[in-house]
């Protein structure tokens, strides 16, 4: 599809800044409102993009943007999560079908410049005029809107009118860094290296397309299968650990890897492709801003936490789902709209906080514990896999039973005080900085 352009000067209702699932998705769902939206996206889809495993949650939105079949032909299924440590004789199975709605028992893996290119094209088809290859420099707000003055990728400037914006800038955080509301996360500081293997060995028939959860020492490694072959492979770690690289990127992970022997026999005669490993640091970061009078901040674009449970995709279009609601107020029911800014914030601010208190706990020995042994009493294996697909916002009752399992957690965590008050005070020197916020970095070829 040819790509519509958008003329200097012009003006719109909503400006979207950023073409990723959280702007895509609310840029489709602007337009059925009948809004005049413009998207720029700084980039050329599709573009690399890490974060490639999707929860169950994402299914009904999909649905609700009429895409199931669409990511249904680029994705690998996905019932569950396999949980592998080296303190543990066998792997820990987790499935969704187990969890207190079983209507959403399967997720997927997909290429996320597929996935994400997938979304720009449906907004284009739903009427939103987009613009790739076009970086928003600052916002300017006023008592009748905003100007956005962006450039091209030949340098070219360009400006906009629009009554309301939408920040989907991601990790670039353009607002909550123009605000200065960006913070990093105190209590969680990570670093990854990642990089996609071909030919890795992966779990048996329909458990094919599973995630895989690899604990060691500095921290935990994802495997992600694909649809094409590849597998996605990555370490979370400290950035301590991170500091010690002494070595090529490349052989600093390979060195990584076989941490963790049970991954590395996963990886038995794979190839790293193309030699190449990505990098980044210092990547948990909340703002403590997520609306305004005229601006919604979206997804990664007001939070990002740690990936270990996938929850990034899902979080950037229910962010856009209830972030529609607030615009539609803003333009039809003006009186609606303190109540609907009211619902955004707190939709925002649960979805982080109620992962965050798993992840920051995800490294502790009396978690990994329960995962590597998982019981349901009073429901809360069950009430712990609704979490783990996504079922944060609907009418599903969980929260007593998470409300049991933090209660085990903590007994757990007395029983083994000594090694527990051990963990926590080796967290601080842990996390310790490792260079400036965000920051990523492609390394090729060992460099």
């Amino acid at each position: 599809m040819p790509e519509a352009t958008a003329a200097p000067e012009a003006a719109v209702d909503v400006l979207i800044i950023g073409g990723g699932p959280a702007g895509s998705t609310m840029a489709t769902l602007l337009a059925r409102q009948g809004r005049r939206v413009l998207m720029l996206e700084k980039e050329h889809h599709p573009r690399f993009h890490i974060g490639e495993s999707l929860l169950p949650a994402n299914g009904p939105l999909f649905d609700a943007l009429g895409l199931r079949q669409a990511v249904e032909r680029i994705g690998m299924p996905k019932w569950g999560v396999e949980f592998v440590s080296q303190q543990h004789g066998a792997p820990s199975l987790l499935e969704f079908g187990d969890a207190w709605d079983r209507s959403m028992p399967y997720a997927w893996q997909v290429r996320r410049s597929e996935l994400d290119e997938l979304l720009f094209r449906h907004a284009q088809a739903a009427g939103v005029v987009t613009l790739e290859g076009c970086r928003v420099r600052a916002v300017a707000f006023d008592a009748d809107g905003a100007e956005v003055t962006a450039e091209l990728d030949d340098g070219s400037p360009r400006r906009w009118r629009a009554q309301f914006v939408i920040d989907a800038s991601g990790r670039d955080t353009l607002l909550a860094n123009q605000m200065g509301s960006k913070q990093r996360n105190p209590l969680h500081n990570s670093a990854a290296l990642f990089g996609h293997f071909r030919g890795a060995q992966r779990l048996p028939g329909r458990l094919e397309g599973n995630i895989s959860i690899f604990w060691f020492q500095h921290g935990w490694f994802w495997f992600i299968p694909l649809a094409d072959g590849s597998t996605s492979v990555g370490a979370t770690c400290w950035p301590k650990y991170l500091k010690t690289r002494s070595k090529p990127l490349v052989e600093f992970f390979m060195d990584t890897i076989a941490m963790a022997p049970e991954l590395q026999q996963r990886l038995q005669g794979a190839e790293l492709i193309d030699d190449l490993v990505h990098a980044t640091g210092n990547y948990s970061y909340g703002s403590n801003v997520c609306q305004g009078e005229r601006f919604l901040l979206l997804g990664d674009a007001y939070a990002f936490i740690d990936p270990v449970f996938s929850s990034g995709v899902h979080l950037a279009m229910t962010s856009a789902f209830e972030g529609a609601k607030v615009v539609q107020a803003f333009f039809e029911q003006p009186a609606a709209l303190p109540a609907a800014r009211r619902r955004f914030e707190r939709v925002m601010r649960k979805g982080p906080r109620q992962f965050s208190w798993f992840i920051f706990r995800m490294t502790n020995p009396a978690m990994r514990e329960l995962f590597m042994h998982p019981r349901n009493p009073l429901g809360v294996k069950s009430a712990v896999l609704s979490l783990l697909a996504g079922d944060l916002y609907g009418k599903t009752p969980i929260w007593p039973s998470l409300q049991v399992f933090k209660g085990i957690y903590w007994i757990a965590n007395l029983a083994n005080a000594r090694r527990s008050w051990k963990a926590w005070r080796m967290r601080p020197q842990l996390v310790a900085d490792v260079g400036a916020l965000p920051g990523e970095t492609v390394m090729k070829d060992g460099r």
